[in-house]
């Protein structure tokens, strides 16, 4: 392929996206207008919020390092044809399975010990996302319905392991809390701060790196490997890609076992770097669905989702600001919602004229 149809593809992939972001802001303005504010004002306030400094910049970054996970977790199922709605609870039981090595493993060196929770973590997700890549391989049972029960599974598991399992009260002999034993603190993710005193009170730590990290590993093995290409041929047309002597199954099982264990980085990224405990919860975090989102604006590219998680990671750091400035915080949600939709819009378009294509045909056999 040469340059010119390289930058042909760049630019289809990016321009809707663009387009829609840009719309977005357009409708946001109407409803910020709608309450009496002026959208100048309030969009000041959110990039100002969240890139007005080396420190709001960090507590950006640390906002898009959990988007960059679940991000990709999504995208590299969809590629492979799946739709991993269980990132939630792939990301909670890779939280909790972060902990649990920790005290588990709490005597190794730091920088042993740093590695085995994150791997730790990883591995959590991504066995939690092998039961329904398993049964959609093997039985044919569709991963979306048993994703979502997974997810409350998960959530009601964390619970209990917070309570009967980890709890200091159980490990340490303290009084009952409602969060799990504290990581070591030579099993942190070490804070930017800590080397770029700029950062100042931003908690962005190392984690944005293993992201990053991530997401070129996951682009090299999908469009560079020859398991990323039985991937995205399974992803495309399953039958062709078995008459073509792939293994369906196994591609199935393997595409969700990664997928889980970005889902799970990401609670581990978030333990080992910010939270450094789990906390007995009433809800889900929400990481899993808003990685949904940023897959889509990302159009399932790893390098297209760092993009789209830095975007949400903008509008996430930025509402606070504009709550400050009287502007209700769901006007971002509601941005956030038009992208979607703008998104799903061009999936509507391309699926269209193929619609119109088939009853044309439909009509000359009649």
């Amino acid at each position: 392929m040469n340059k010119e149809n390289k930058l042909k593809i760049f630019v289809d992939n990016i321009k809707f996206p663009l387009l829609a972001i840009f719309l977005s802001f357009i409708i946001g303005s109407i409803f910020i207008i709608a309450v009496g504010k002026n959208p100048i004002v309030a969009y000041a306030a959110l990039f100002s919020g969240s890139l007005g400094g080396l420190p709001k910049i960090g507590e950006t970054l640390l906002k898009t390092t959990p988007l960059i996970f679940t991000g990709l977790s999504i995208a590299f199922a969809f590629r492979a044809g799946l739709f991993n709605i269980g990132a939630e609870g792939q990301y909670i039981m890779g939280a909790i399975s972060t902990v649990a090595a920790a005290w588990i493993f709490r005597d190794l060196p730091g920088a042993i010990l740093v590695v085995v929770i994150i791997f730790a973590g990883a591995i959590g997700g991504g066995l939690w996302a092998a039961i329904p890549g398993i049964l959609k391989a093997k039985l044919g049972v569709h991963e979306v319905i048993v994703t979502i029960m997974l997810n409350y599974t998960a959530l009601f598991f964390s619970n209990y392991v917070v309570r009967k399992v980890l709890n200091p009260s159980l490990l340490q002999g303290t009084e009952q809390k409602a969060y799990t034993v504290l990581i070591p603190e030579k099993a942190r993710l070490t804070q930017l701060h800590e080397f770029i005193p700029q950062f100042e009170y931003s908690s962005v730590n190392t984690g944005i790196f293993i992201a990053i990290f991530c997401a070129f590993v996951i682009y090299f093995l999908l469009f560079k490997t020859t398991l990323g290409y039985e991937l995205r041929s399974v992803g495309n047309n399953r039958y062709a890609a078995e008459y073509g002597g792939i293994s369906v199954s196994k591609n199935i099982v393997l595409s969700m076992v990664i997928s889980g264990m970005l889902a799970g980085l990401a609670g581990a990224a978030t333990v080992a770097g910010l939270t450094f405990k789990v906390d007995q919860a009433s809800g889900m975090p929400g990481y899993g669905f808003t990685g949904i989102a940023v897959a889509l604006v990302g159009k399932n590219h790893p390098l297209g989702v760092l993009a789209a998680a830095l975007l949400f990671g903008i509008l996430s750091n930025g509402a606070r600001k504009m709550q400050i400035a009287g502007i209700p915080k769901e006007i971002v949600g509601i941005i956030q919602g038009v992208i979607i939709v703008f998104i799903a819009g061009e999936a509507i378009l391309k699926y269209l004229p193929s619609l119109k294509k088939k009853d044309k045909k439909t009509k000359e056999v009649a």
